[in-house]
């Protein structure tokens, strides 16, 4: 058995936890293994290239899809398929295309309910707490 220490991640895993676009990285990155205490040291220490990437993209979908408060499948509906960088992201919330819009407006009222049925059950778990003492 190995110690945990000494596990490695393939590259898509590394990118992913990283919140970066695999493509966009150095090709030794997309060749190599990443162990947990690379890993490690890639969060505490990042290197140019990865500052550079977070900072500037291309970004990764779910990381489009915070910046510019949609889903992902609103992204899709969009039209976005592709990566983009802060430029373009930025460019976009300026000037928002209506699907924009209409996505931000759906993804605000899904996130509405997501917290009003939160807070019911959050009630109906006081109460029935309340009940029982």
């Amino acid at each position: 058995m190995t110690s945990a220490n000494s596990q490695s991640m393939k590259p898509a895993t590394v990118a992913k936890k990283l919140g970066i676009y695999l493509p966009a990285t150095p090709q030794e990155f997309q060749d190599s293994s990443i162990t947990r205490e690379e890993f490690a040291e890639l969060q505490a220490n990042p290197p140019e290239w990865l500052a550079d990437l977070r900072r500037n993209g291309p970004h990764p979908r779910p990381v489009v899809a915070q910046k510019l408060n949609v889903s992902i499948s609103g992204l899709a509906r969009g039209g976005v398929e592709e990566a983009l960088t802060t430029a373009e992201i930025t460019a976009l919330l300026q000037a928002p295309p209506q699907w924009l819009v209409t996505e931000r407006a759906t993804h605000a009222a899904v996130r509405a309910e997501a917290q009003r049925v939160k807070d019911e059950a959050a009630k109906k778990q006081a109460k029935k707490d309340r009940a029982q003492a």
